[in-house]
């Protein structure tokens, strides 16, 4: 044998941008401060309550009014001292021991005083990234990292807080390990983020719009008219007193809407699809390459004489959780057909036919039957009189096109290859007529692809069809791993061609 020791095995760190190596034992705490910035509400709860106490006690009630009490104020100074103290030492407790690291596998993260957690995700099961700050954080300088792993919402984890710079520098670490790109781990090697190209960008008359004329202002209608009818049929003006409350609720509603979409907009890099928003709250949300299961676009009917839709995606690990303004699964908030076109080319830059354009607006639009599309039969207006004409499918070469509604207009768009399990589905009464429901299973989120009350030859077919085409598309689908040296050849490109637009622009 050799003297030598066994060499030990390396985990990587980002400093200044750079990836060094370290001893496994290394690890990396977040900014002081970050306690501080979780915890402001409970202090400020606290304080209000002591102070709110504290002046009771200075000033009692006597006949003529207050007056000061002799309450002693090395007593109340004592206190003071005692709470800041407590607190003090509790965030330099959480600080002390909440570390993370990150390898070439996995990142680790550890937190918890008396109740210790250890969390670790495998990194190339990362589905999207976001940097979230918070109105406190951005006074600080500082953001959260938050990523999710592929298993419906449950292992999200967050790092909090960390220097805004050295946030964006662990992500585009964590980025590049999850793309499978080459880093030498014996020299170090720039990692910056990646650069991105803006695509479009919502005006904030458009989010105010789109708000006041969504469905939430349906909601405040339909809630707050009977109100205000019965305080006129009754004369009754404390019944309007009673609404309220229900009506600060909804400006709440409101408020938390705007506030949430506000500044959106959309870019594309090399790690993925960006998204930039909030006004109080500032999100630069990530979603890399091939993480999209489904697409689903949308449109009420106040938004239908302005031509606006909602786009929204199922993402591995997203599941239905929300952030605290807006929802993390929209992909746009109201957009035109050729701003959904262009975002629709960013997730899904192969659609599989010809005149991409001209299908996917039939879609949405229907009750067209040409482009395709195979509709309800005609018994199933017994069942379905106002939206059978409306229901129906159309395969192309990369996915399955799902359109249902009239009122509220709806098509959803799911990969191949992304299809999880297909079933059909049929009651005594559509057994009667001879119709089928078809649901296509795609990962927990807002999108559920369905095709009602098919005809049921129609519907055998597809269930087997689709059978065939997904399990051949899952064995042609390329590696996840993007920027991995196998595949980094069909990328030459620095971004995916929009064959929405091109073919559009070709009209």
């Amino acid at each position: 044998m050799s003297g030598q020791q066994p060499h030990p095995r390396k985990t990587e760190h980002l400093v200044e941008g750079r990836f060094h190596t370290d001893g496994e034992e290394t690890w990396h705490r977040v900014h002081p401060v970050s306690p501080l910035v979780r915890s402001w509400v409970a202090i400020a709860a606290v304080l209000f309550i002591f102070g709110r106490n504290t002046l009771d006690s200075l000033f009692t009630t006597g006949s003529n009014g207050p007056v000061l009490s002799n309450a002693p104020a090395a007593l109340i100074l004592a206190v003071v001292v005692v709470v800041v103290a407590i607190f003090g030492f509790s965030f330099f407790l959480s600080w002390r021991f909440t570390r993370y690291q990150v390898t070439d596998q996995h990142v680790h993260i550890n937190s918890g005083v008396i109740f210790r957690q250890q969390r670790r995700a495998r990194i190339d099961r990362v589905q999207a990234i976001d940097v979230v700050q918070p109105l406190l954080a951005r006074a600080f300088g500082l953001a959260e990292l938050k990523f999710d792993v592929a298993d419906g919402g449950k292992s999200a984890m967050r790092l909090s807080f960390l220097k805004l710079d050295e946030a964006k520098r662990l992500r585009a670490a964590i980025l590049a390990r999850a793309s499978g790109a080459v880093i030498d781990p014996d020299a170090p090697s720039t990692v910056a983020e990646a650069p991105e190209t803006a695509i479009l960008a919502l005006s904030p008359g458009r989010i105010i719009g789109s708000v006041m004329f969504g469905s939430l202002t349906v909601a405040t209608a339909l809630t707050l008219a009977p109100i205000v009818a019965l305080a006129i049929w009754f004369k009754e003006t404390s019944l309007l007193f009673a609404g309220f409350p229900i009506l600060l609720g909804f400006v709440a509603a409101y408020w938390k809407a705007i506030t949430g979409d506000f500044n959106f907009r959309v870019a594309l890099s090399p790690d993925g699809v960006r998204l930039h928003y909030g006004m109080l709250e500032t999100r630069a949300q990530t979603i890399p390459p091939g993480r999209v299961q489904a697409v689903g676009i949308s449109q009420g009917p106040l938004w239908r004489p302005f031509g606006w839709y909602r786009v929204h995606v199922n993402v591995a690990g997203y599941g239905h959780e929300n952030s605290e303004h807006g929802s993390r699964t929209v992909l746009l908030p109201a957009g035109t057909i050729d701003e959904v076109m262009a975002v629709l080319g960013l997730v899904f830059p192969d659609p599989g036919v010809e005149n991409p354009f001209e299908v996917f607006t039939a879609g949405l639009r229907g009750p067209a039957t040409e482009h395709g599309f195979v509709h309800s039969p005609r018994s199933a207006r017994w069942i379905d009189p106002l939206t059978w004409r409306y229901n129906a499918f159309r395969a192309t070469e990369t996915a399955l096109l799902c359109r249902h509604g009239i009122i509220f207009r709806r098509l959803q768009v799911v990969p191949h290859e992304r299809t999880q399990s297909i079933s059909l589905r049929q009651g005594p009464l559509m057994a009667v007529l001879g119709l089928v429901d078809f649901e296509l299973h795609s990962t927990v989120g807002p999108i559920r692809p369905v095709v009602r009350h098919m005809a049921l030859a129609n519907g055998r077919q597809l269930f087997d069809e689709q059978a065939a085409r997904a399990a051949t598309a899952r064995r042609l689908h390329s590696s996840e791993r993007w920027l991995a040296p196998a595949v980094v050849e069909l990328m030459q490109a620095p971004y995916p061609k929009n064959n929405f637009q091109e073919q559009h622009r070709g009209d």
